[in-house]
């Protein structure tokens, strides 16, 4: 099986060992999949802002992967190299110049692989 074919955002190729696992273990991948729906639709949030609200808990949780992650996606749903950064900007004074500046370079990371890095 396919990840993409139970993917929230089939135009993003997951990485990997989470490739490797929703291969093997499309059950899993189901619920997790399940799980994040079901999370989206507990409250008003709409997708944009809770697609920034995870990269923020990403970068916040010290996820390389889950910042990576939500990156790629958020590219592909149409936000900026700059929204994505102005993320990380904001860690700066909840979570310290080092951790903020780590997650910008996760942001960057996805941004420059794509060319979609800012100014």
């Amino acid at each position: 099986m396919d990840p993409s074919d139970i993917s929230d955002n089939p135009r993003v190729e997951l990485p990997g060992t989470a490739g490797q696992v929703a291969r093997e273990k499309p059950e899993l991948w189901r619920a997790f999949q399940a799980l994040g729906e079901a999370t989206g639709a507990a409250g008003p949030l709409d997708e944009r802002a809770r697609r920034l609200v995870n990269i923020a808990l990403a970068i916040g949780a010290d996820s390389e992967g889950a910042t990576h992650s939500h990156c790629r996606r958020a590219l592909s749903e149409g936000f900026s190299a700059e929204e994505l950064e102005h993320v990380a900007f904001l860690a700066v004074t909840t979570l310290g110049w080092p951790q903020a500046i780590r997650g910008l370079t996760w942001v960057k990371d996805v941004t420059r692989a794509t060319g979609r890095e800012s100014a």
